[in-house]
């Protein structure tokens, strides 16, 4: 028999708050997350962006000192997330060996390898910490969770670039179904606003050059899109059955209910411009809903404002959803979150978990002139989602040719 998955606590450290309510309240009153940077390494380094969306709250100011010192920024994101999920479900008992973690990022610990890379040139061997690489591996932020929360039944982590927290969502699913915990700590993290990638993605053109207005510069669907914005921050969901949640008395924000996974085997960093294996993880979830395109109410789109990407996931829908995609409520929050990588799953998740709660899409800010080839339903404004039951998916493609889709359903 088949598990109902429910979610029943939620955390988030995002651009907009330094909690989950704060970022969907941000969200919802339209505010962006992006900002000029205010680093010495941003004139030093003569970057063409000179923009990102930083967390708002810095982990320093959360977390006690001797904590933060042995994380990367990562982690100590993840670590804040968690710790929020973990307080709204209710702190939890659970058996140890019943809880389990999956937890992703797109890059892992930039921050700790690029800066022990400049201890070594600059100080020699000798002043490289020892916790180096245990901060910078990947499975860092999924360890430390693992070891905060007493998590003994797994802790697993997913590196599937901006798919990567949506595919941790994913598996936590299948790992609570196949009976390996009843309480999953999911999601995913990331810290990777750097010189190193802040150049690199500037320099395969991926990035919006706006920083005389980077409060606008992310603009998903209009014509005048020239790319994402970086973000950073973490986003966590505390996953369980929901037999074991009711005995609890947990309360119940939505039910997980369905999940797609696939990849384009198309170029490393392009998606397939025809969409098929974006369609096939869309069409995947509803299977395993036991829905149909015409249940859903509401769409996360992944859409990074990319000149590229945006006509692709709307192509890759229309393939599922026909003409009635351009009828369904869209939201496209990384305009006003911008993109935080390996964390916007996650994030994005919650933001679509809150959207059903309430009834309401939230906006899709900057929105100029539409493309005509990227029509969605989207608004400036907040949309109404009507009474009844809600179906919402939330999209996350990734380099590599990763894709990942969530369903859920309203509680």
């Amino acid at each position: 028999m088949t598990k109902n998955i429910v979610v029943t606590g939620i955390g988030a450290s995002s651009p907009l708050g330094g909690t989950a309510p704060e970022s969907w309240d941000a969200l919802r009153a339209g505010v962006s997350g992006a900002r000029s940077l205010e680093h010495d390494w941003v004139e030093k380094y003569e970057l063409p962006v000179t923009f990102a969306a930083e967390a708002i709250v810095r982990p320093e100011a959360v977390l006690e000192r001797p904590v933060a010192k042995r994380l990367d920024p990562a982690s100590q994101f993840a670590l804040i997330a968690a710790k929020e999920a973990w307080a709204d479900a209710g702190a939890p008992e659970v058996d140890p060996e019943r809880l389990g973690v999956d937890f992703a990022t797109g890059i892992g610990g930039v921050w700790t390898l690029l800066d022990a890379w400049d201890t070594l040139r600059e100080r020699g061997p000798r002043r490289v910490l020892p916790m180096t690489v245990p901060m910078l591996m990947p499975n860092a932020a999924a360890g430390n969770l693992s070891l905060h929360f007493g998590a003994r039944a797994y802790a697993s982590t997913y590196a599937s670039a901006c798919a990567s927290s949506t595919e941790s969502l994913v598996n936590a699913v299948k790992h609570l179904q196949d009976g390996l915990a009843d309480i999953v700590i999911a999601g995913g993290t990331e810290s990777a606003i750097h010189p190193i990638t802040i150049a690199s993605f500037a320099s395969m053109q991926a990035l919006s050059r706006r920083n005389d207005d980077p409060a606008h510069a992310s603009r998903p669907t209009s014509i005048d899109r020239d790319g994402f914005v970086m973000g950073e921050g973490a986003g966590a969901l505390i996953l369980e059955t929901e037999e074991h949640a009711k005995a609890r008395g947990a309360k119940i924000y939505a039910y997980v209910v369905g999940g797609g996974v696939t990849a384009d085997s198309y170029h490393i960093t392009a998606n397939d411009p025809e969409g098929r294996g974006a369609s096939r993880a869309v069409e995947l979830a509803l299977a395993q809903a036991g829905a149909t395109p015409d249940e859903v109410t509401h769409i996360n789109a992944h859409a990074t404002s990319t000149p590229v990407g945006d006509p692709n996931e709307y192509q890759a829908l229309k393939n599922v959803f026909g003409s009635r995609i351009d009828d369904i409520p869209v939201s496209a929050t990384k305009a006003s979150t911008g993109h935080l990588l390996g964390g916007t799953g996650a994030l994005e998740a919650i933001f679509t978990i809150f959207a059903i709660r309430d009834r309401q899409a939230p906006p899709t800010i900057n929105l100029t002139e539409q493309d005509p080839e990227v029509p969605f339903r989207v608004s400036g404004e907040s949309q109404d989602l009507g009474a009844g039951d809600q179906l919402a998916i939330s999209n996350s493609f990734g380099f590599g040719g990763h894709n990942a889709v969530i369903a859920f359903r309203s509680a």
